[in-house]
């Protein structure tokens, strides 16, 4: 009696007609911009913050972000909140209190 180590060649055709299909890999990003257009910046909150409004998945947010260098350009981080519009007309109008809790 002889076992075969494998799929048959017949397995394999039809395994491979039902793949999912491979992945694509992300754009090669450089620059502060990190290639997109829709990107706004605004501001530097700090020496490795900003501020920056920019259009993702399709949505107009507010990102604030800390940045890091790398290769000598700088980077968007990890750390850091993208506001939809609803949540920064939230936050703005809450400004007022926000002051006064922090005077």
């Amino acid at each position: 009696m002889s076992f075969k180590r494998g799929k048959g060649k017949d397995e394999e055709d039809h395994i491979s007609e039902h793949a999912p299909p491979k992945k694509t890999s992300k754009k090669d990003s450089s620059g502060d911009d990190s290639g997109d257009e829709d990107n706004i910046f605004i501001c530097d909150v700090s020496k490795n913050r900003r501020v920056s409004v920019r259009n993702w998945q399709g949505r107009v947010v507010v990102d604030i972000r800390e940045f890091y260098m790398k290769d000598g350009k700088q980077m968007p981080g990890k750390k850091g909140i993208s506001l939809s519009m609803d949540q920064w007309k939230e936050l703005r109008a809450h400004v007022d209190e926000i002051d006064k809790a922090l005077a």
